[in-house]
């Protein structure tokens, strides 16, 4: 098992020994953590292989799976705090055909919330639909909702990105919705983040299975949870939302995945690229001297939109505009300052904000575990950067 490789100061030592308990007791043979304070890179770590025979690398990009939502969300509020984009007004009023099928009522703050009941399709979905962005979109556009449009809370795993992308493609003027972020978040703050991979030579890692199993908050949704809601209802809401088609769960690898654009779950970055946006979002929205959002629409990201039992995870959820918001839970636990918010990925991928701390978190895996939200992995490191931190902010 190759070392721990990285920067660390011996303050933050506690954390770099969870992550080595991690490597040697978890199975997380392949990962990294990064952590900003006060607009600052206080710790980068990494070990492993991001392949077999490539070893891991600080800008080593990692599928963020649904820590990629976090990214979606900043591109849409840096258009709301601008003024070419409302948070209550119809979606239909910026796409005109994403209002068929009953969904003209749908606002910009339902789809940030997940309460647009557009959380999956209930038509079936080609395979290889899912590489194609103008296909996805035509799917949306014609998708019914599962209820009525603001009357409860779904979580959309996939249709989240390719609806609010649209609508970011649309209101920016861009040919494709990843140049927006490109311009407005990546190269401003000098990072590698991105949807699908950026095949400029940046080493990408597998996603592979974690090997043992992991214990738990013991009240989350993991995969067996998600395969219990989806076998009761074969075609419900879950069921379809997770696996039509299959591809959205099988192709994290495959060269297509890697190529197509997927906002809500093939983000492709680092640890330390995760670190350092959510580490601009909990230092007032600034790092490297660029502005990514005022101090207006930065308070949207952690301000509650919606906390109710989540109609497709079958558990109770807490959302900003979307981002995750933290709970008491230590797989819903985003640090311990009051207004900390970010999204976790399936399989261990996690990076938040927790502004009152000034910390950005960012942590990365190539070994899938089986949650869906925070798994023990980035919960004891999250343990281990506060006990050093103490109570005081």
């Amino acid at each position: 098992m190759s070392e721990i490789q990285g920067h660390w100061s011996e303050r933050w030592q506690p954390v770099v020994d969870a992550f080595a308990y991690n490597r040697a007791e978890a199975g997380d043979e392949a990962a990294a953590l990064a952590v900003y304070r006060s607009g600052e890179p206080v710790i980068s770590i990494w070990a492993g292989e991001a392949e077999p025979g490539h070893a891991w690398t600080e800008n080593t990009q990692v599928n963020l799976f649904s820590a990629s939502k976090g990214i979606v969300a900043l591109a849409v509020l840096q258009l709301v705090d601008e003024g070419t984009l409302a948070l209550d007004s119809p979606v239909a009023e910026y796409w005109p055909e994403f209002g068929a099928a009953g969904k003209a009522s749908i606002t910009v703050r339902d789809l940030l919330g997940h309460r647009s009941g557009v959380s999956a399709l209930k038509e079936r979905v080609g395979e290889q639909d899912i590489f194609d962005w103008d296909t996805m979109v035509r799917r949306i556009e014609e998708a019914e909702p599962w209820w009525e449009p603001g009357q409860g809370q779904g979580y959309s795993p996939f249709l989240f990105g390719w609806a609010l992308g649209e609508l970011v493609r649309r209101v920016a003027g861009v040919e494709r919705f990843s140049d927006q972020v490109e311009k407005r978040i990546a190269r401003p703050l000098g990072l590698a983040l991105g949807f699908g991979a950026s095949g400029d030579g940046v080493p990408v890692a597998q996603s592979r299975p974690l090997k043992r199993a992991l214990g738990g908050a013991g009240t989350g949704a993991d995969s067996q949870s998600l395969g219990r809601i989806m076998k009761a209802d074969p075609r419900g809401v879950t069921n379809k939302a997770f696996s039509n088609p299959m591809s959205l769960l099988t192709a994290s690898n495959s060269e297509d995945w890697r190529a197509a654009e997927i906002p809500a779950a093939n983000g492709h970055g680092s640890a330390l690229d995760l670190a350092a946006l959510y580490g601009a979002l909990a230092n007032g929205g600034r790092l490297k001297g660029h502005c990514l959002l005022s101090e207006k629409a930065l308070s949207l990201c952690g301000e509650e939109l919606t906390f109710e039992e989540d109609r497709v995870l079958g558990l109770p959820l807490r959302f900003g505009h979307g981002f995750m918001l933290s709970q008491k839970r230590a797989d819903c636990r985003f640090g311990r300052g009051r207004g900390a918010f970010g999204h976790p990925g399936a399989g261990g991928c996690l990076g938040f904000a927790d502004p009152e701390y000034g910390i950005g978190f960012g942590y990365v895996t190539g070994r899938m575990g089986q949650s869906l939200l925070i798994d023990s992995r980035p919960q004891r490191l999250i343990d281990a950067l506060y006990d050093v931190l103490g109570d005081a902010p």
